[in-house]
């Protein structure tokens, strides 16, 4: 027996390896997998090129588990190893039996996963002990056996071994037990092994029989070992890729499309992804793409090697330029990992493209689906904006999609206003809004919907885009201040006559929202009163709501303007009324109120032309007199004017006709507004 120390530069690599070396404990099932499928295929190369000429025989990789004797075992019927080669490659582990391999076979390699060295010692992660027995297929090798516990002692004797092929036996520690039950150990191999090349058996198939589930004692298979991706794809139907589909996700919806990957240069790169029915919750579809190299599974958190927007797309990637443990800090810097970013979005976008000018219909009816998708594309990454914006759809009210060009083309004519900015109005409910829709319509104008989760956002990167541009919705105020235009239109009331009307309808506002009184010269036939909110504030908020870093915005509370149109005759009425029930005392207050501000302009102007100091404290308080008076004299006129207002029934109706247009009206309010318009009836 021969027995010495692993050839490392510390005596704590167990420690270093059990702590740092890998995150994740469970993945030392899927090393000792690579190695095995490793093993499995280099001995293929050698039988492909005659420098083997035993029988190849099975090459099934079995893996068992024993709770008794608390282990775990990994068996193929590969390459093995000699005493030399297992002296060599399990105790140096600087050495890598891949790159001499690489050397010798490197015409034949392209199914050679990873490297029989650094992945093993994962195995400690979960073992008091290691024992590897390996028969090599040279000619009359002896088989050996290779033990260690843990520690940088390790033994090799030679052993009786009928097959050639290596068997690793794992001694599990008490803090791994969990990897000792037979349905954590599957659940392992489906994650990291469920596509590999080779037939990995587990257990026994079984069936029903006897009114029970009975062992067949055929070998259970847990892996497909051609899985989509790999094939070519003139020999896939569209019913083999939606197979594929439901094999990696059996509980999801159908998708929508698909992408098949097969790239040779720069770098190999091959795989499937398809576009999911996008449910408004984006963070829900994410870690759906799931990564590959040469068919051992690495991870499904592939944020750092495809652009975030493709993080919603589903399906496999599969590179060997990734290899299987690497940091983040290494993903993000790697020029290969760039490359494929890179790559996969030119693809993506090229297909989408191709799907629009092939069957524009049907890519139409797919749009609301995959509108999310295309958007925060669009969003986030420049060159897919510059390609997407060639096939990207708007959807106006009428439910008809227009390229960017092609609706450009439809509005500019009526939708430029004053200062030659084109307009895109648009709507985000189109029952909740459908007043201003039909409003903007009968000006001739078009309506967009635009009702997505990322909308608010798209809009804004849209006005940056879009030379001249501006999305305005159509709630955002009257139709004639949507798009301003160079007419005018005269008011039937006075300046003065709209200030007391003002304090009228300011006394019936009684909403929780913030509103702002203010009078639009609109046409004698629109709407007496109506309820408007701004754009910009609307828009801040939304964007905060939905993490668009405006968080004060988010905290203010919504506000709204309450338009008044002095033309129409119902608000005519209002001030003729209201000049018939309380003119006497308006005109008499008008007079005082106006005689005190004469008073104080002059005063004010005679303290202006002297110094601070030059004024007397006489002077000063007769001044401040004057404000107080006309402060009583307008705190009396208003009182009038809300008085009126109170009484007004009228006044409130309009008030409330207008909320309910809006869908504000609510509760004890509306039940109030029902009794008052079979009154006023």
């Amino acid at each position: 027996m021969q027995t010495g120390k692993i050839g490392v530069t510390t005596e704590n690599i167990f420690p270093i390896i059990k702590k740092f070396l890998y995150s994740d404990h469970e993945i030392f099932l899927r090393e000792l997998i690579s190695n095995a499928i490793d093993a499995t295929q280099k001995l293929k190369t050698i039988a492909s090129v005659g420098d083997y000429k035993g029988v190849l025989g099975e090459t099934t990789i079995h893996v068992s588990v024993d709770k008794k004797k608390k282990t775990i075992k990994v068996s193929d019927n590969g390459i093995g190893m000699t005493k030399e080669e297992l002296d060599k490659y399990m105790n140096q582990i600087a050495f890598s039996s891949a790159n001499d391999f690489l050397d010798k076979y490197k015409d034949q390699t392209s199914a050679i996963i990873g490297q029989f060295g650094l992945g093993f010692y994962s195995s400690f992660m979960v073992s008091d002990k290691v024992e590897v027995i390996t028969k090599s297929y040279q000619d009359g090798a002896q088989a050996v056996k290779w033990n260690c516990d843990g520690s940088p002692e390790f033994s090799i004797e030679e052993v009786e071994k009928e097959n050639i092929g290596t068997d690793v036996i794992l001694y599990i520690d008490k803090d791994s037990k969990e990897f000792l039950e037979e349905s954590r150990i599957e659940q392992l191999l489906k994650k990291y092994c469920k596509f590999l090349p080779v037939d990995i058996a587990f257990g026994k198939e079984k069936e029903w029989k006897d009114g029970k589930m009975v062992e067949t004692g055929k070998d259970k298979i847990i892996n497909n070992t051609k899985p989509a991706w790999t094939l070519k794809p003139a020999d896939l139907k569209d019913e083999d890729y939606l197979k594929f589909y439901r094999e990696l996700y059996p509980a999801g919806d159908e998708p929508l499309f698909h992408i098949h990957l097969n790239v040779d240069y720069p770098f190999k790169l091959t795989g499937i992804l398809y576009f999911p029915k996008i449910k408004s919750n984006i963070e829900i579809q994410k870690n759906k793409i799931q990564l590959y190299c040469n068919q051992v599974f690495v991870t499904d958190s592939v944020e750092d090697i495809v652009p975030e927007f493709l993080t919603l797309l589903h399906g496999v990637l599969d590179s060997p330029d990734i290899p299987l443990n690497v940091s983040r800090s290494y993903l993000q810097s790697d020029s290969n990992v760039k490359k494929i970013s890179s790559h996969i979005t030119k693809k993506v976008a090229g297909r989408l493209s191709e799907i629009f000018k092939n069957n524009r219909e049907e890519f139409e009816k797919k749009w609301d689906n995959l509108k999310l998708f295309i958007e925060y594309g669009m969003i986030t990454e420049e060159k897919f904006y510059e390609k997407a914006s060639k096939f990207a759809l708007l959807k106006n009210t009428e439910d008809k999609y227009f390229t960017f060009e092609e609706y450009e083309k439809i509005i500019k004519e009526n939708q430029t206003d004053k200062n030659k900015t084109l307009i895109y109005l648009y709507s985000t409910n189109k029952t909740d809004q459908y007043t201003y829709i039909d409003k903007a319509r009968n000006k001739g104008y078009d309506v967009l919907i635009l009702d997505g989760q990322l909308d608010v956002h798209l809009i804004n990167h849209l006005e940056t885009k879009l030379k001249d541009s501006r999305f305005v919705r159509v709630d955002s105020d009257v139709v004639d201040k949507l798009i301003q235009k160079e007419e005018t239109r005269e008011s039937k009331l006075s300046v003065e006559q709209k200030d007391d009307l003002k304090s009228v309808f300011n006394v019936r506002v009684k909403s929780k929202e913030i509103y702002n009184v203010v009078f639009e010269t609109l046409d004698e036939n629109d709407a007496p009163v109506i309820i408007t909110q701004s754009e910009f504030m609307r828009r801040m908020k939304e964007m905060s709501q939905i993490g668009g870093g405006m968080n004060f915005y988010g905290e203010l509370p919504d506000s709204y303007n309450l338009v008044v149109n002095p033309n129409h005759q119902l608000v005519v009425k209002i001030s003729e009324d209201l000049q018939t029930e309380a003119g006497a005392k308006l005109t008499e207050n008008n007079v005082v109120r106006k005689r005190l501000k004469e008073e104080i302009d002059f005063m004010e102007q005679e303290h202006n032309k002297k110094k601070a100091d030059e004024i007397s404290q006489l002077e000063k308080d007769d001044l401040e007199k004057l404000r107080k008076d006309l402060s009583v004299v307008e705190n009396a006129r208003k009182e009038v004017l809300e008085s009126y207002g109170t009484a007004n029934k009228v006044v409130k109706q309009l008030i409330d006709l207008a909320l309910l247009a809006n869908n504000m009206l609510r509760g004890e309010e509306l039940s109030v507004f029902v009794k008052r318009s079979v009154e006023l009836l």
